[in-house]
């Protein structure tokens, strides 16, 4: 038998030949850390589904912020979970200039104005119906929806947030924030675009962190299909990212992400646009159960499936696990 002259494993005989060919390495610079925001004062409430994640007072929020970017990170993803009380099916609350997102806004950029924050706009945490749009006879309207979101990119560019994230999916919302933007002179406020948004079921945890899941009542959908995209697709993937950049999008987000890394890849083939990647709550509850089971060692799950995304082509990875990584990168 004769033995092969070209032999991979040279390169791979010890840490340090290995570490010289590697082709992806994590760093903070590859990740955006979501923060939960709630009414209150002193508060951090650990999320019962998703293990040492938290919602924090807007006084904390400000605090964990300052943490995080001394730890290297440069950007958050902020979101709010609305009293029910503020709730109703028109997004009243979504708009209000001094409410708890703008709020959140204003005080992390004075607290740490370095810190980039993305600002979730999408009406499921002020609808009392708990979808990403009006209700009407049973369908969630699409323009009318837009208008809305609209209104909340304007207050939270007046409350300083440097981009603005629409994780709604309804068609059109990026063309339309970009001209309301531009008209009220916020030409420099980004769009980070949730431009393939699966209706995954990996969504779970994070509504329970913002009590924002569609309710079961008589003519309300009790899923997001209709606007969400299907799983089984990938070509639709291409058409919603291309008509996001078409209209204004800065960068282009694919969500969940391990479930869709073929996604990513696509996206990376096909745009130059920066290409954004969650790794969800789903993803980051899940690792966490079967750690606690002893069935996966947690650190190197952690490692293994957030490179993986890098890997596929994301340019900056939005996680749960940002504090672990960065102890794991260091």
């Amino acid at each position: 038998m004769e033995f092969p002259d070209t032999r991979p494993r040279r390169l791979r005989q010890n840490a340090s030949i290995r570490a010289l060919v590697q082709e992806n390495w994590l760093t903070p610079n590859d990740l955006l850390a979501p923060v939960f925001v709630m009414q209150g004062k002193g508060l951090k409430e650990e999320i019962s589904s998703m293990p040492n994640y938290f919602r924090f007072s807007i006084d904390l929020a400000v605090k964990e912020v300052k943490e995080l970017y001394s730890m290297g990170i440069k950007g958050v993803m902020l979101f709010v979970k609305v009293a029910d009380e503020l709730k109703d099916n028109a997004g009243t609350e979504a708009i209000n200039p001094r409410g708890l997102m703008q709020t959140a806004i204003t005080e992390i950029k004075d607290a740490c104005p370095e810190m980039l924050v993305f600002s979730d706009v999408a009406m499921d945490p002020y609808s009392s119906l708990g979808h990403d749009g009006i209700v009407q006879d049973g369908k969630i309207l699409n323009d009318d929806t837009c208008e809305i979101l609209g209104e909340m990119a304007i207050t939270h560019a007046q409350a300083g947030a440097d981009f603005i994230a629409p994780s709604d999916m309804m068609d059109g919302r990026i063309g339309f924030i970009r001209e309301v933007l531009d008209e009220e002179g916020y030409e420099d406020t980004g769009i980070l675009a949730y431009s393939a948004k699966y209706a995954s079921c990996f969504y779970g945890p994070f509504r329970d962190a913002l009590d924002s899941a569609p309710v079961d009542v008589k003519n309300v959908p009790t899923d997001k299909k209709t606007y969400q995209m299907n799983p089984g697709n990938s070509k639709v993937a291409l058409q919603e990212m291309e008509l996001d950049i078409s209209e204004g999008a800065d960068i282009i987000m694919v969500k969940p992400a391990l479930s869709y890394l073929d996604i990513i890849s696509i996206a990376k083939q096909n745009f130059n646009t920066p290409i954004a990647a969650y790794q969800v709550s789903g993803e980051y509850s899940m690792i966490h159960a079967a750690a606690q089971k002893g069935w996966l060692d947690y650190d190197s799950t952690v490692l293994e499936t957030t490179l993986s995304i890098k890997r596929a082509g994301a340019d900056m990875i939005a996680t749960y696990f940002t504090r672990d990584l960065i102890r794991l990168i260091d």
